[in-house]
């Protein structure tokens, strides 16, 4: 029988040999972008997936895991830290994102994709059918404009979230920036698979959205654009449009990360998990 255990042997193996983890930054040199991923598991006939759909979670367009795969028995959720290195260089600048976070933004999200290829493909050679979301070409997201405290704001109608799947997960609970914090903190970034095996689903250790967010308000300090407050939460749009402004001055790269980096939720979750 292939456990859990086995699964995550195999995908910390599988991190460790897929190639594209080391970038050479331009004045920088050479950069660890992750450090090794953290698993949950969540059963695919989870309620939880079901209440994905509610408007004011994600909406209709959502698909559920039999949607994606019809065979599907489990969800494995992934959460790669970012390095020390790509995390410390984000704290110099308090507009503009560090060198290191925008190839960590960039080349780490074509790395996460060469990764969860060769992590379906170790399980499809093990008999094992699996589904990476966000690699597939029904991926799709649809915008919806609102208004948000009497300001105009956007949601995101996604037919996959892999912060919601993480949550599902038990990795971890949103936090004031609509970010995940994990027992490795938020500063990172997810992925996740759906696979026809059966793995024992993970104890989820909260019960509320936001259990391990202790609304500091740190990051709503740290945000350039002033996009998140303890009372209103994040405004999406103020955020995508400085995410823009930073696309224009550094394509093909862009980021920010300022929320993610000098908070209490960095590197651990600030409550005991």
């Amino acid at each position: 029988m292939y456990t859990n255990d086995d699964l995550t042997r195999d995908c910390l193996e599988i991190f460790r040999q897929t190639e594209g983890n080391v970038v050479d930054v331009p004045g920088i040199g050479e950069t660890v972008i992750f450090d090794e991923p953290i698993m949950g598991f969540a059963a695919a006939n989870d309620e939880i997936f079901e209440t994905f759909r509610r408007k004011e979670v994600i909406g209709a367009n959502y698909f559920g895991p039999r949607e994606w795969l019809p065979e599907a028995k489990s969800v494995v959720a992934f959460f790669l830290p970012f390095s020390e290195a790509v995390r410390k260089s984000n704290k110099a600048d308090r507009t503009d994102p560090s060198k290191e976070w925008l190839y960590a933004r960039i080349e780490g999200q074509e790395f996460i994709g060469r990764y969860m290829t060769a992590v379906s493909r170790s399980l499809e050679e093990k008999g094992i059918a699996a589904c990476v979301p966000a690699l597939d070409e029904r991926f799709a997201v649809k915008i919806e404009l609102t208004v948000n405290a009497l300001k105009p704001d956007f949601h995101a109608d996604s037919r996959w979230s892999e912060r919601h799947a993480a949550y599902a997960c038990g990795l971890g609970t949103f936090g004031l920036s609509k970010g995940l914090i994990t027992e490795k903190g938020m500063a990172g970034r997810f992925a996740s698979i759906i696979v026809s095996a059966e793995f024992d689903p993970a104890e989820r250790k909260y019960t509320g959205i936001d259990d391990y967010c202790i609304r500091c308000g740190v990051c709503a300090k740290n945000c350039p654009v002033k996009a998140i407050s303890i009372k209103h939460g994040k405004n999406n749009l103020k955020c995508h449009r400085h995410v823009e402004a930073m696309k224009k001055k550094y394509s093909p790269r862009y980021g920010c990360g300022k929320c993610q980096v000098g908070v209490p939720c960095e590197f651990r979750a600030p409550v005991k998990i």
